[in-house]
């Protein structure tokens, strides 16, 4: 029978396994205990210039390496403590990870050496992945788009917290140095693992067959080129390799492009714009996170069954903010940039959790979220190098002009198959002419 739109069959029943369905406030309560445990680790590093002069760097020589330390040691450790989860449970190597945060950041506020101080960081790099360890339990409870959206507030958390905890940091510096907040602030990873204790230990048992998506058996549904397949894995399922593949590479892609504006970009407003305030420079970065917060359940809601388009028009928003961000003279044309930048990580980001929550079907969670961790932070150190020789360079354009060129390949990348697979469709002898 001819169609205009393309259709497919589902698998008549599919294996659907009993999980202690969280409920929606043990789930804020999770991104809520990763909202505090993150404070330190995302709130202090800008401030690494003033807590080395304390331990004998007085020119801070050492703060661009030092911020990248707990990402590259995170990134080797992330892969390690995801299977481990797998195999003892989810929660207790959350816990964990949490209580291991916490030793790094009271190490690191009491340290009186560089070298000390040096050490805390690797200790909060290896002992820490909260945000995989989060993931991975949220994925060991959930699935499809109920695990999507989790991962969505998840990244809602870790975009508060990168806006909210150095104004937090800053306020307190009159009366306690950053250095010194280090230990402070472990009390929250501590506070964070006292809430957690009470959740549930997710598992997953066999218990019967029913329809995987609440349709008839064999009945047809149509879909977009680019839907992504939700409900439980049949049974007998054996994951395809290409999708984590492509979720791999899109994920350092994506961290690269965005991340390798951060380093420099108070110095590209101060050049850009001269005279602008601390306070108005502050904004502007914040900026981007700020329309996340705003717009990510509704972008997740729009593109949660077609999250390739989503994640390739991301990067076209990547792309075109960060060339603007060169461009920009004036105040009205740098928000406009931050904000197209902001639309591109919304949409990156929303997506991209699409994409795991559908990877994570037959998976176990614990290794996924792991290795997806590995390569998001491959990524931001991939950009920290990136943006740190550019800017020497030629200054803090290069930085945006790289960004751009891999946004606008890996944009390209993802496009284009959808645009072949449309095409296809449209000259089928099924459709009409």
């Amino acid at each position: 029978m001819s169609t205009a739109t393309s259709r497919r069959t589902e698998p008549a029943v599919v294996e659907t396994k009993a999980r202690p369905a969280l409920a929606r406030r043990q789930v804020h309560a999770v991104a809520g205990c990763y909202f505090v445990a993150s404070f330190a680790a995302l709130g202090l590093p800008p401030y690494l210039t003033e807590v080395l002069p304390e331990l004998g760097d007085g020119a801070a020589r050492w703060a661009g390496l030092l911020y990248v330390v707990p990402t590259l040691f995170g990134a080797l450790g992330a892969p390690l403590w995801g299977r481990l989860a797998d195999r003892f449970g989810r929660k207790r190597l959350l816990l964990r990870a949490q209580l291991g945060l916490a030793a790094a950041f009271l190490l690191a506020g009491w340290a009186d050496s560089l070298t000390t101080f040096a050490a805390a960081l690797v200790v909060q790099g290896v002992l820490g992945g909260t945000f995989a360890a989060s993931n991975g339990y949220l994925g060991a409870a959930l699935e499809g788009h109920s695990l999507s959206r989790a991962l969505t507030l998840m990244q809602g958390s870790a975009r508060a917290a990168l806006v909210f905890a150095p104004i937090v940091v800053g306020a307190l510096t009159p009366w306690l140095s950053p250095h010194r907040q280090y230990a402070l602030l472990a009390v929250l990873p501590l506070a964070a693992a006292l809430m957690l204790a009470k959740l549930p230990e997710p598992a997953a048992d066999p218990v019967g067959v029913v329809q995987g998506d609440g349709t008839a058996p064999g009945a047809e549904v149509t879909e977009p080129a680019d839907a992504v397949p939700t409900g439980p894995a049949p049974a007998g399922y054996t994951p395809d390799a290409r999708p984590l593949r492509a979720l791999y590479a899109l994920e350092f892609a994506f961290v690269f492009s965005t991340v390798i504006s951060f380093p420099y970009l108070i110095s590209l407003i101060s050049q850009q714009l001269p005279g602008t305030g601390p306070l108005v420079s502050g904004v502007l970065f914040a900026l981007p996170h700020l329309c996340y917060l705003v717009a990510a359940m509704g972008v997740h809601r729009a593109f949660r069954n077609r999250p390739r388009t989503g994640i390739a028009l991301g990067f076209g928003c990547i792309a075109a903010g960060l060339a603007g961000h060169g461009l920009a003279g004036s105040l009205a044309s740098f928000i406009a940039v931050r904000l197209v930048l902001g639309a591109g990580l919304t949409l990156g980001l929303v997506c991209l959790s699409v994409l795991a929550a559908d990877c994570a079907k037959g998976r176990a969670p614990g290794g996924l979220f792991g290795s997806i961790e590995f390569f998001s932070k491959a990524g931001a150190v991939a950009a920290g190098v990136a943006a740190t020789a550019g800017n020497d360079w030629f200054g803090p354009v290069a930085p945006l002009l790289t960004g751009t060129a891999i946004a606008v390949a890996t944009g390209l990348a993802t496009a284009a198959p959808l645009l072949a697979r449309t095409l296809r469709t449209r000259r089928s002898p099924r459709c009409p002419r």
